[in-house]
Formats: structure tokens, sequence, C-alpha cells
């Protein structure tokens, strides 16, 4: 089976618009993993996570620590454990590139702002995606 990227076009902010949409994966009971080599920007996912709504409250650790068993939402900023695909989490890439691994994962959901940089970033990651194959989806969430 292919891996699906579902891409979310035109948010206004990208790092609070994958907050919401950890929140409502969680809620829905799925498990996700998100990834950056952006140390910078996984701290500051991390941060928001904890303040970008006064009554959500999303459990969240990194990889490695010893609760991320038994929590819905683990932090990466190394290369993903492909062992987690296999225990059904999705893949949210907050990287300008592709993650590394990416084809263990059912589903990878990329978020794409409207600033020019981060539009660029995923033009390569869509073609990069189609040339592995991978099954791709757009969604303009510009209104949102």
């Amino acid at each position: 089976m292919a891996t699906r990227v579902d891409f979310a076009f035109g948010a206004a902010d990208r790092l609070l618009k994958a907050c919401e949409v950890t929140r409502k994966q969680v809620a829905a009971g799925r498990r996700l993993l998100v990834y950056t080599q952006n140390k910078a920007r996984l701290a500051k996912f991390d941060r928001l996570l904890w303040q970008f709504e006064a009554t959500a409250f999303v459990p969240h650790v990194m990889s490695g620590d010893p609760l991320a068993a038994r929590t819905p939402v683990l932090l990466e900023d190394r290369e993903p454990d492909s062992g987690l695909a296999g225990q059904g989490f999705w893949l949210l890439n907050l990287d300008t590139e592709c993650p590394p691994g990416g084809e263990h994962y059912e589903r990878i959901l990329e978020i794409v702002s409207g600033h020019p940089d981060d539009k660029a970033a995923a033009r390569q990651r869509w073609r990069a995606y189609q040339e592995t194959g991978f099954e791709l989806r757009a969604f303009d969430i510009s209104g949102s």
C-alpha cells in the first residue's frame, strides 16, 4: 500500500495550524509523530501545543521520553523510527524536506503557509513524493 500524503495549503500560520491538526487527530484517537530536523522549530511547536488554545491539552513528549509509549504525540528531531509506523502512527512533517523513512507510514500530513519560502519548499516535497510514487492529495485551507 502506497503512503498517502495530505498537503494542506494556505495556512495563515504553519505551526498554529499544525497544533490544530494535532489536537483534532488526537481527539479522533490517532497517534502522531511530529518531525523536523530544525530543533528551534520543534521547540516552538512544543511551546505552542501548550498555549495555542486555552482549553486544549495535547499530551506530547520527545520520542525518547520514558512516557513515549503511552503518549499520543511524539516529537522527533532525528530520523523517525520506522517501527512507529507499524504501531499506527501518522507522521506530521514540519521539516522543509521530505521525512526520511516516510514510505513506512500510512499517512504523512503536510501543512503549508502562504509564505513564499514555505510554498517553494512544499513544491519540492510534492515533486519528491510524486517521484517516489506516494499518493498525493491537496486541500486548500486558506479560508479556515
